[in-house]
């Protein structure tokens, strides 16, 4: 597809490979309209994942250049640079990013897939946080035989999916992750919306049709449960999915989710197509799978359009604190199993085995007597992602605790 010149943007981001093997993205910033001194700065924590986790560290080699001559960088603190300007002149800045976490809350590149979120990637441009960003990631030899898939409107982008890409600000930006490399790849439609579900790290034995089957019926589901017969508040949606051998996890997006799964729990091809798949544990690790893709999909309005008013906007210099992840998190847990059984994914004895599980889970937690749902949300960014010995006696989880409040909360609205 012939390249469309790029619209005029006060931000703009370019992307690249710089050494796969050494795991390095290359990215250039340019600020068309820069304050005097303008100040940039990364985020030290994403939206979903409640842990100040210094993505500045993994910054490198920061310079910049303004009228054609070297720009003095001087960093202010942790993740906040300050660059000697003229007011209005155009100010390119250029950096490496070491990226080898293969989690979903941060940038991973090797040579064979690469994943970033912005807010590993992209500076904030102090001041211009409202204006329209652009991306352009750019293909090139490392990049060879790959494709690409994000959330983000596309303004000009090859048949792999490289090229140019638009933002209305940096929240979307930072909204919207990255996945490339050679995955495999499906499709359906659910609420009269395109979904695009991509798997890097599976094999040849992968049952494709079941999985994008399975998930249609969730989506389906959860769209009836929010709108009726109405419209998802989205356009398109992407499931970009990573299985490797131990890993899990997930984190929310506006119109994308970021998943990891342990490769054994992806359904298998069936020795013949006439044989119907056996009816599904809560044991199953497929299962487990399916709760996830649930969980996170919930999310889509459950923490991403239904959300606090502390969070109306997102402050990334620091913790956000809030006494509701119970909500959040607990409620949509509550959720994630509960749709499974109303997709028709799972019988009443795998869901009650699933509830079961849960209550299990907290009542061998003695922390339940010294921390209410509430203080665990609050303590999320000192407690819930830095356990140790002691963190079963003094807490305990707003993700299962908080599935239980859900749980009687609609018991007694039903009773």
């Amino acid at each position: 597809m012939p390249k469309r010149p790029t619209p005029s943007v006060g931000v703009r981001f370019t992307v690249s490979v710089l050494d796969a093997n050494a795991h390095l993205f290359a990215v250039t910033l340019l600020i068309e309209q820069p304050a005097k001194n303008q100040r940039v700065s990364l985020p030290v924590w994403i939206p979903g994942s409640y842990l100040v986790r210094e993505f500045s560290q993994h910054l490198q080699n920061l310079q910049a250049w303004q009228d054609g001559q070297p720009v003095t960088m001087q960093q202010l603190d942790k993740h906040q640079w300050q660059a000697n300007t003229v007011a209005g002149k155009p100010l390119e800045l250029q950096y490496a990013v070491y990226a080898f976490d293969a989690s979903v809350r941060t940038a991973f590149l090797d040579s064979t897939r690469g994943f970033f979120n912005a807010t590993s990637l992209c500076l904030r441009v102090a001041g211009q946080e409202d204006t329209p960003h652009a991306l352009e990631i750019v293909p090139g030899v490392a990049t060879e035989g790959w494709n690409l898939v994000t959330g983000l409107p596309s303004h000009s982008v090859d048949a792999a999916g490289f090229g140019h890409y638009r933002a209305a600000d940096y929240d979307e930006l930072a909204d919207c992750p990255v996945e490339m490399g050679r995955f495999w790849n499906g499709h359906f439609t659910a609420g009269g919306v395109e979904h695009r579900f991509v798997i890097s790290g599976a094999g040849a034995w992968l049952d494709g049709e079941r999985l994008i089957d399975d998930t249609r019926r969730i989506c389906e589901a959860q769209i009836a449960f929010w709108h009726g017969d109405g419209a998802p508040p989205f356009s398109n949606y992407v499931f970009m999915l990573h299985a490797s051998g131990d890993g899990y996890g997930g984190l929310e997006h506006r119109n994308s989710t970021a998943l990891i799964c342990q490769r054994a729990d992806l359904p298998r091809l069936r020795p013949s197509t006439s044989d119907k798949p056996a009816a599904l544990k809560a044991t199953d690790g497929y299962t487990t799978l399916l709760g996830l893709i649930s969980h996170e999909y919930f999310h889509t309005w459950n923490v991403k359009r239904l959300r606090p008013t502390e969070f109306k906007r997102y402050d990334y210099t620091a913790e956000n604190y809030t006494e509701l992840l119970w909500f959040f998190e607990g409620f949509t847990s509550y959720y994630d199993d509960l749709m499974l059984r109303r997709a028709g994914l799972i019988d009443d004895t795998a869901y009650l085995q699933l509830v079961a599980k849960t209550i299990n889970q907290v009542q061998q937690t003695p922390g339940r007597h010294v921390q209410s749902v509430a203080q665990a949300s609050f303590d999320a960014w000192v407690k819930y992602y830095r356990m140790h010995e002691n963190t079963p006696n003094a807490t305990v989880s707003y993700y299962t605790k908080g599935s239980l409040v859900a749980l009687c909360l609609d018991l007694t609205l039903r009773a």
